[in-house]
């Protein structure tokens, strides 16, 4: 690590993007607002924004087996951090990004980051998309995470993503929108822990507009506490096209999951599929675990992960 990172900045780092030091390649870290450090690669330039907070990364066509890292760290309560980041993936490309924010407070003020990323990904380009939230800290003050992201796929381009949000975040209001070219394809899969009060909502529409393109959002929750969670995702198939979306929540404690997934066809070859089920963790389950020699809390733990995972 550099001079720069506190032992705090180098925890948040390993939780939301595995780093265990500056990473090799192309990578951009950003902390309280501020450029912390950067570099760039032979095949992804990683600029500043001129007309906005952020930065362009261009991915030159071809590129395969390259991550580029963009993470992001609060530690200063009262802070309202907005960023645009734009990725411009060429053409065949195969390539890997690891995002996330995390946020440390020990104050009675909020802490907040809205992330908006835009996915521009040329034609047969596919692309990992890897984004964690996380919030910790003994202060009382919230701390929220709104991230928006939009997602355009051009002709045969393959996208997935996997967005979590791991635990400690008080608030957050996820928006995700994407647009599908022919032969497309998109995989979102979603993973969310709330807890005590916490409130999270997911809004997504996705936009199957060529055909044969096709998505597969899957999202998986835990709600404990009085915490509540609403999941409202919306396919809407113009085309030739396939989409299908499945919503699984656990329910404890006294918390509230709403799920609401919807689909629209707007082409008679339009094939869509919704579906959502929410319970509570099953007993059996428990008590199988128990005659393993795991505790109550160890085998409720376990089941968990297991889900979330």
């Amino acid at each position: 690590m550099t001079a720069d990172l506190s032992p705090i900045d180098a925890s948040l780092l390993k939780e939301i993007a595995d780093l265990h030091g500056m990473p090799k390649g192309a990578f951009n870290i950003r902390k309280d607002g501020q450029l912390l450090e950067r570099s760039s690669s032979a095949n992804i330039e990683i600029s500043t924004k001129s007309d906005s907070p952020g930065i362009d990364i261009h991915i030159k066509e071809g590129t395969k087996g390259e991550t580029v890292y963009i993470p992001v760290i609060l530690t200063k309560a009262g802070l309202t951090d907005v960023v645009y980041n734009s990725f411009y993936i060429g053409q065949d490309c195969d390539i890997t990004i690891i995002a996330g924010c995390g946020i440390h407070n020990e104050s009675h003020q909020p802490s907040q980051h809205d992330g908006i990323h835009s996915f521009f990904c040329g034609k047969g380009s596919r692309t990992r998309y890897v984004e964690k939230h996380y919030g910790e800290g003994p202060g009382r003050g919230s701390r929220i995470l709104n991230p928006v992201t939009k997602v355009y796929l051009e002709e045969g381009a393959f996208c997935e993503m996997e967005l979590t949000q791991i635990r400690g975040v008080s608030s957050t209001v996820r928006d995700t929108e994407a647009e599908l070219g022919c032969d497309a394809k998109l995989v979102l899969t979603e993973k969310l822990l709330t807890h005590d009060d916490q409130t999270a909502v997911s809004n997504m529409k996705i936009e199957l507009q060529g055909d044969g393109s096709s998505v597969q959002v899957v999202s998986r929750s835990v709600a404990q506490g009085t915490s509540s969670q609403t999941f409202n995702p919306l396919v809407i198939g113009q085309a030739a096209c396939r989409g299908h979306v499945q919503c699984d929540a656990i329910i404890m404690d006294k918390a509230k999951v709403t799920a609401i997934p919807g689909i629209k066809a707007a082409s008679e070859e339009a094939q869509l599929v919704h579906e959502a089920a929410i319970g509570k963790i099953a007993g059996d389950q428990i008590t199988k675990l128990m005659t393993l020699g795991l505790t109550e809390e160890e085998a409720e733990q376990e089941i968990l992960e297991d889900f979330l995972n």
